[in-house]
């Protein structure tokens, strides 16, 4: 019988909060990543497209064990539509497929927001990921197939109009739930506005729990190749890292001893005693010594760990 495979790369885990630029890649923009920090694996939390740019929460190591946490958190984005055409993809890289000469007053545009605040249904856009009988929709697009995508429901926290610099575009910020398309939102104001509308520019600026402060600029990183000594270059780049536990900290936490992290880390579950300790909790985890040891559920007593870390 052969011997497993040594993972390639190192065993280096933690969260990087990159700024990503305009014409990058998420995928590529991973690759880069895991190839600088020298990582075993890599994996992003919520896909930005390359005409995007902004916090992309990128997680090395154990920490991709805690991406879904981040999926589903919040997030904001700051975009701008501009107003008398549609396009195929909802932005810029898309062929017109529908124009108009009209344009909205800023006012019209204040009145129509309500509507798109809180439970709101959302046609994805055809250039999507989401699946159509196990085909992806952008390949679909991409063959000339013209698919129909069933509406969803996405939660719109906040919605702000920003600015009308000019007739031609409007500037916003959103704060919405997972799986919101901030491209179908221009298409939406568009069409509502009589005006047709597409995304001309679009930056995330949070992902929960991660905030602005922290995001690198890719420039910065590549910057430290520049580093002679590998040693070197790998402590500086390690000092950008966010522990793996912030991705975690809307869970209830459990600070647990050396004893306790040893029999989570086989498997086994442990008592759960004091006055403080949570009674009952789907989600919680647990941390050693400030190191996370686990994620798992409470209840009768006990942590009973679903995930643990090495």
């Amino acid at each position: 019988m052969s011997k497993p495979r040594k993972p390639k790369g190192r065993p280096i885990s933690g969260w990087l909060i990159l700024d990503k630029p305009v014409d990058f890649g998420s995928t590529e923009a991973v690759s880069k990543i895991k190839w600088l920090y020298k990582a075993q694996k890599a994996g992003h939390a919520g896909t930005l497209d390359p005409l995007a740019s902004g916090m992309l929460p990128i997680a090395l190591g154990d920490a991709t064990k805690t991406v879904p946490y981040v999926m589903d958190g919040r997030k904001i984005y700051e975009f701008t539509v501009s107003w008398g055409e549609e396009r195929a993809t909802d932005d810029l890289e898309g062929e017109v497929t529908g124009s108009s000469d009209e344009r909205p007053s800023e006012q019209h545009i204040r009145d129509i927001l309500p509507k798109y605040i809180g439970t709101i249904s959302q046609v994805p856009p055809q250039f999507s990921a989401i699946k159509i009988a196990g085909e992806r929709a952008y390949d679909l697009a991409r063959d000339g197939e013209a698919v129909e995508i069933p509406s969803r429901e996405v939660e719109i926290f906040r919605l702000t109009l920003l600015a009308c610099p000019d007739a031609n575009t409007a500037h916003f910020e959103v704060e919405c739930g997972k799986g919101t398309y901030v491209r179908a939102l221009a298409r939406d104001f568009g069409r509502e506005l009589g005006c047709y509308g597409h995304i001309s520019g679009l930056r995330r600026t949070f992902v929960a729990p991660f905030s602005e402060e922290a995001m690198v600029p890719l420039a910065n990183l590549v910057a430290l190749e520049s580093i002679e000594d590998m040693d070197e270059r790998l402590a500086a780049l390690d000092a950008l890292l966010i522990d793996t536990c912030e991705a975690l900290s809307a869970l209830p936490h459990l600070v647990i001893n050396d004893d306790q992290a040893h029999r989570l880390k086989m498997g086994n579950p442990i008592l759960v005693r004091g006055r403080d300790a949570p009674i009952a909790e789907s989600e919680a985890y647990a941390t050693a010594r400030g190191r996370l040891i686990a994620i798992g559920e409470i209840g009768q007593g006990e942590f009973r760990p679903k995930r643990v870390f090495a």
